[in-house]
Formats: C-alpha cells, sequence, structure tokens
C-alpha cells in the first residue's frame, strides 16, 4: 500500500574536533539504521565537527574537516539508499552557518541553514554563526570542489524548504527552534508537511527532560505529524553533558524512547509509523486548503515500500523520568567516565573529608563504576577496551564495581590537629564499602613548616581566635590548612600510582556545591580546585537527597552518619575534642535559604531591592521584613566580596539553572562596590515605612 515508513532518530556520543571518531560513529548509525529497515536516518546537532568547538569554528580548518568528512560519507556505500541527515558548519556569502546536510545516493538534495539561534545560558551560537533571516527563501550554494567530484553537482539548494518524496513530505527544525513560539514546525504543518525532524546540541539539567518531551508531544498534539528528534550524547569537552533522549512522536504520543544516560556511544532509535494516521488526524483539523508557501525539493525515492500491509507500527508508550536522584547518579557518573576515557588518565584521586559533599562526589565514582560493570556484562566491548587502557592492562575484565573502584579510585582523607575522629571514621568507613584505595594523610608538619617560614620572615606567630588572634589571624590559619591540601591532593595524584609500581597519573576531583560557590564559602585555591568537579552545579539539598538515595540503592550504610552529622570545614581548633565550627553558621544562612536565594538571582532574575521584595512574602511566616532584610543584604555582601573566586572555580558539571558559573552561564563582574549602598538603602527604606524608594 506504500503508506508505512520507518525513520531513525541517533544520538551520538561526538567529541568536538574529533572528526575521524565523529565520522565513524556516523557511518555505525547509517549502518544500524539500515538494518532496521530505516529510510530516513537523522544525527545530533553539528554532529560532523562535534557541537562544543567554541572558538575553534572561526578555524578555516574546521570547515574544510567537516567537508572532508562529508565527503567520505557521501562516498560510502553505507549512505546508499537512505536519506541521511548529518550536521556541520558552513560558510555562504561569507557568512558561517550551522547546518543541516540532507543526501541521498551521492547527492546532496537541500542545505538547511539554522534560523534561531541557541543564545542564552551556557550557549553562545551568535558568537559563531548568523541566523537564517531569509523566511521560506532558497538561494544556490556553489559546492567545494572535493565535492562536486563525488556528486556530480556544482550548486545546490541553500536555504529553508522542505522535501517531498513520492510518498510524503519532510521538513527540519535545529534545535532551539522547537523552543521559540514561532517554531518553523507550525506553519510546516499548515503547508502539508507530514514529517517533522530535529536535530539537537541539547544538554542535561536536573527536571529538564520533561520540558523537551512536552514540547515535542505538543507540536504533534496541535497539528499532527510525525516528529523525529535526535540530540547529542556525552560529554564532548565541557561542563556539559548532553543527554540523549531521542524519540519518534505521532500525533500527541511517544511512540519510541532512547536513553537519557548511557556509556554507549550510539543509539539508534527507531520507528514504523502508518502516513494514514497523521492524514486521518489532521483531516479532523483543518477545515480548509492551505495555500503552500515552502519551497519544494522533489526527490524521487519513497519512504515507504509498496508491501507493508503487515509490518507493524509503534505504539504509544508511556515515558520513563528519572528522579532527580537518579539523574545525579548518572548523569555526572557518564560525564566522569567520557572525562577519563577521553584524558588518557589512570583515575581519580578525591580529598575525602567525610562530609556531604565530597561524600557525593565519591558516590558517583562508585555509580560510574555501577554502570562500567553492567556495561562489560551486556557485552559492550567498545566500554571494556576503555576500561583496559584505564587501567593499563590488556587482559583485565571488571567484575564488581568494588574491585573496579579499587583500580581506578584513590581516596585520602587530609586531617589536622583540628580535625575529629569522626570525620576521619566516616571518610574511612565510606572508602571501605565503595571499595576505594584509601589513605590517611597527616598535613599538620606541612602547615607548621609553611607558618615557620612566615614567622622566620616577620618574626610573628599567628594564632586563632579562640588563642587571642585576630579575625585576619584566624581566616589566615584556616585557609593554610585548605590551601596545604590541595598541593597534597595534586602530588598524590601525579605520584601515588608510580609509588604503587604502576603507570599514569590520577585526576583530582573537587566537591564544593553549588551554593558554597554562589557565596564563596570556600578557600581560594584549597581542595574545590581540582581537575574537574561532579557537583558544583548541584545545591546542597539535592545532595542530601542523592546521599538517601545511594543507601538504598547501592546499600552504602556508611552515609547514614555522614548525613546525620552538621556540615563543618574543621578549621579552626576542637572545643573538648568535637567540632566547634559548622557552614552554617559561618554563612549566616541555612543550605535550604541560599537555595532560595540563588534561584531568585538568577533564574527570577533579581537584585537585591527585587529580592527583598519576594521573600517578605515567601519568607513571611518565618521572618520579619527586617530579618529577611538582613538576610538579603549579608548575602549580597558575601556574594559580591566572593564573587572573584569564581573566575579560578573548577570546571563543573553544569546540573541546576541557578548555576554561578563564571566561564560562560553566569556572565558577572567580579570587582564590586561590596556596600551596595543605593540598592540597600532602598530595602531600608521599605523597612522603615517609606513607600517611595530612591
Amino acid at each position: 500500500m506504500g503508506r508505512k515508513v520507518t525513520v531513525a532518530a541517533c544520538s551520538l556520543n561526538q567529541w568536538a574536533l574529533d572528526f575521524e571518531g565523529n565520522s565513524e560513529r556516523i557511518l555505525r548509525s547509517i549502518e544500524i539504521a539500515k538494518v532496521h529497515g530505516a529510510k530516513y536516518r537523522l544525527g545530533p546537532e553539528l554532529e560532523i565537527c562535534g557541537y562544543g568547538c567554541g572558538d575553534h569554528f572561526f578555524e578555516s580548518d574546521t570547515l574544510l574537516h567537516s567537508f572532508q568528512v562529508l565527503r567520505n560519507l557521501l562516498e560510502s556505500p553505507i549512505t546508499q539508499d537512505i536519506i541521511c541527515d548529518v550536521g556541520m558548519p558552513i560558510m555562504h556569502h561569507n557568512t558561517r552557518y550551522n547546518c543541516r546536510v540532507l543526501f541521498l545516493n551521492r547527492k546532496i538534495l537541500l542545505i538547511r541553514p539554522k534560523m534561531i539561534m541557541a543564545n542564552s545560558g551556557n550557549y553562545r551560537e551568535l558568537r559563531w554563526f548568523s541566523p537564517w533571516n531569509q523566511l521560506r527563501q532558497v538561494e544556490e550554494y556553489f559546492l567545494p570542489r572535493m565535492i562536486q567530484e563525488i556528486t556530480g553537482q556544482d550548486s545546490v539548494p541553500f536555504g529553508f524548504c522542505v522535501l517531498s518524496t513520492k510518498d510524503t513530505c519532510i521538513g527540519s527544525e535545529i534545535c532551539a527552534e522547537l523552543w521559540n513560539p514561532s517554531s518553523p514546525h507550525i506553519q510546516m504543518g499548515l503547508d502539508g508537511v507530514e514529517i517533522f525532524t530535529n536535530s539537537s546540541a541539547s544538554h542535561h539539567e536536573l527536571r529538564k527532560a520533561d520540558q523537551r518531551i512536552n514540547l515535542i508531544k505538543s507540536a504533534t498534539t496541535k497539528s499532527g505529524g510525525i516528529y523525529l528528534y535526535a540530540n547529542q550524547r556525552g560529554c564532548d569537552g565541557d561542563r556539559v553533558y548532553y543527554d540523549g533522549c531521542s524519540m519518534v512522536a505521532i500525533n500527541g504520543d511517544i511512540v519510541a524512547q532512547g536513553a537519557q544516560f548511557s556509556l554507549n556511544d550510539l543509539e539508534v532509535t527507531t520507528a514504523t509509523l502508518d502516513l494514514e494516521d497523521v492524514r486521518s488526524y489532521r483531516g479532523e483539523l483543518y477545515q480548509s486548503h492551505m495555500v503552500r508557501e515552502h519551497p519544494l525539493i522533489k526527490v524521487d525515492f519513497s519512504l515507504s515500500s509498496g508491501d507493508d500491509v503487515y509490518l507493524p507500527t509503534q505504539q504509544p508508550i508511556k515515558w520513563h523520568f528519572h528522579t532527580p536522584e537518579e539523574e545525579i547518579s548518572l548523569g555526572p557518573a557518564c560525564w566522569l567516565w567520557d572525562y577519563l576515557r577521553r584524558s588518557g588518565q589512570a583515575g581519580f584521586l578525591l580529598p575525602l573529608s567525610g562530609g556531604v559533599d565530597s561524600s557525593s562526589t565519591a558516590c558517583i565514582v562508585h555509580s560510574m563504576c555501577v554502570l562500567l560493570c553492567q556495561a562489560v556484562e551486556d557485552g559492550n566491548s567498545s566500554v571494556l577496551e576503555d576500561v583496559r587502557r584505564v587501567v593499563g592492562d590488556d587482559s583485565y575484565l571488571p567484575q564488581q564495581p568494588k574491585e573496579l573502584c579499587g583500580r581506578i579510585f584513590t581516596t585520602c582523607y587530609m586531617g589536622s590537629e583540628n580535625s575529629s575522629e569522626d570525620t576521619c571514621s566516616r571518610a574511612r568507613d565510606l572508602a571501605r564499602q565503595i571499595g576505594s584505595t584509601h589513605m590517611n594523610i597527616n598535613i599538620d608538619m606541612a602547615v607548621k613548616g609553611i607558618l615557620g617560614i612566615f614567622s622566620v620572615v616577620t618574626g610573628r606567630w599567628p594564632q586563632f581566635r579562640v588563642n587571642g588572634g585576630s579575625l585576619r589571624e584566624n581566616l589566615a590559619l584556616q585557609n593554610v590548612q585548605a590551601r596545604v591540601r590541595m598541593v597534597l591532593a595534586y602530588l598524590f595524584a601525579q605520584l601515588s600510582l608510580w609509588a604503587r609500581g604502576k603507570p599514569g597519573g590520577l585526576l583530582v576531583l573537587g566537591s564544593s556545591n553549588v551554593d558554597e560557590s554562589l557565596t564563596g564559602y570556600f578557600t581560594k585555591y584549597d581542595c574545590s580546585s581540582a581537575d574537574i568537579n561532579p557537583i558544583g552545579g548541584i545545591s546542597k539539598t539535592d545532595l542530601k537527597s542523592f546521599l538517601l538515595y545511594c543507601i538504598e540503592k547501592f546499600q552504602l550504610t556508611a552515609l547514614r552518619h555522614i548525613l546525620a552529622a552538621p556540615p563543618t570545614a574543621e578549621l579552626e581548633p576542637l572545643t573538648d575534642g568535637q567540632v566547634s565550627q559548622t557552614d552554617e553558621a559561618d554563612m549566616g544562612m541555612t543550605y535550604s535559604e541560599l537555595s532560595v536565594i540563588g534561584r531568585l538571582r538568577k533564574i527570577s532574575k533579581c537584585g537585591p531591592f527585587s529580592m527583598f521584595c519576594k521573600l517578605i512574602h515567601m519568607w513571611k511566616d518565618a521572618l520579619s521584613p527586617t530579618e529577611v532584610a538582613q538576610k538579603v543584604k549579608h548575602f549580597f555582601r558575601m556574594y559580591s566580596v566572593n564573587r572573584h573566586k569564581m573566575t579560578t572555580v573548577t570546571p563543573s558539571y553544569h546540573a541546576d539553572s541557578y548555576s554561578p558559573d563564571d566561564n560562560r552561564y553566569d556572565i558577572r563582574p567580579f570587582l564590586y562596590n561590596t556596600r551596595w549602598t543605593w540598592q540597600f538603602r532602598c530595602i531600608d527604606k521599605q523597612v522603615s515605612g517609606e513607600k517611595k524608594p530612591g
């Protein structure tokens, strides 16, 4: 009958500028799609060069090598008899565009440039690309000679148009275009397009997956149609993790779903669907004929076959959403593995303090080992090859996560005279349960050596506040301890494997959370300074929930004592052998209050006065307006005094929309007038009852 089509959406773990690896993964995905009977293969955004090339997009080499890969794809027999939709940068009239290239049987059908750019949060596409502003317009693009030699074409259509095959009509969207209020699929649907495609590079954020699902379901609920969504997966060299979730939907229902988190380098999600279901659905919605507005590229090819009566079609499925705790367990773990295997290092080293934050980092590494063992058990030869390369043993076969953890994960407790036995035992117990190679290191000798140098030069020996010292002395003594730990962490990361007669070095893991980064409640160049930090974008509140999840999921009972203890830096002297310093007392606010303030600052775009105006209502049952004003002013003083620390903060996994990451996501000055004179005066006038501040 010729009405059923099989389509494929591919999630690929591409790596920026890894043209050879990217090309291989693209070809393998096309091969798998064809095995499943697909006649249309869609890949993620900019898959040929990798989405995260950054300023390498300015280089002519990136354009050249992308065309070289395209030439190889066109020449390959694997790409025959299937419409291939791949992403790459292209320069047209001396302007760079983020493009889709659609080709069939060694002929390029269309180059479709992106029209609506992603330019907020982690995205800066307008820095490298221009949007195609000529709506429903097509120009002639003259191909490079190396492509002409393969296709026999001098030029091809370049612009916003749709493909008309013998049996259906196909239109493209690219990533952010789906999220825009004027999404192209709206007009394309009214114009008769039956299959929409979306190639994406969308990153993971906690509690974000449902937004994508709802947008795609809504797109096909309103106007009917088949929606094919392909998203990148993995860490391609930056702070974000692209979380797959490739899917196929029809008439408001999801019928095929790819995994959100996986160690597989590629995943092909296919679905067979009946075009008549789209036409029947639309027949009830459309009461008048729409005038065709989109230019058509006619393609002498059919996605369906003539004999498909007995070909089964996909039925609606219920999407499985991960809980936030599962997301923390899986997303950062996959990100860490990509970073480790691609960095060429032999494992991780973590300063394990026995607190919530470093324990969370340790649990994420343990979760990574669980995923690796499961992948090997499932027969993933690529993962096994990477594991063997990391551990330096070509015959190694991981059996248990705990045993694997001992090979690639080193933890160390760096105690001082200010450390309690409780934190030492908590760190030791957790290390024993996850299986890490654990060390106890006393830093007192190093601290006293540094203070001795200072004393020889100045003739003075600083004292803690409890011993009669000033606030300056007290802070400096805390900072010396913290910074010594960083130096020792890197020393042991470089040489601990050497001392054991093993090759390679270790990546140092950080463990400061998003709330501490927000207030600057950490020492610059202490153990927060590391190679990478898997929890730097996660709040303390979410981390506590994550550890509760780990107790049940991984039977890590040592976490119960860690969760029961008050968070502390342990940098001031003990009182009768017990901790007297706590994080929340030092910060002047609770972690739950910080989460609220952080979201107002970043997500709600609040300065001091706007934040005060919102919080007097949000916290009215607990705090008076005067107390709210004190909290707001205290936060902004801390935030502005310490903002300079964010310029050197360790690259962290982006997980939350109120991250203060200074690299790209949260662009702010780092030298403030910390008195906030005008802003605080406005707050004070409201507290005192005046109606018109300022």
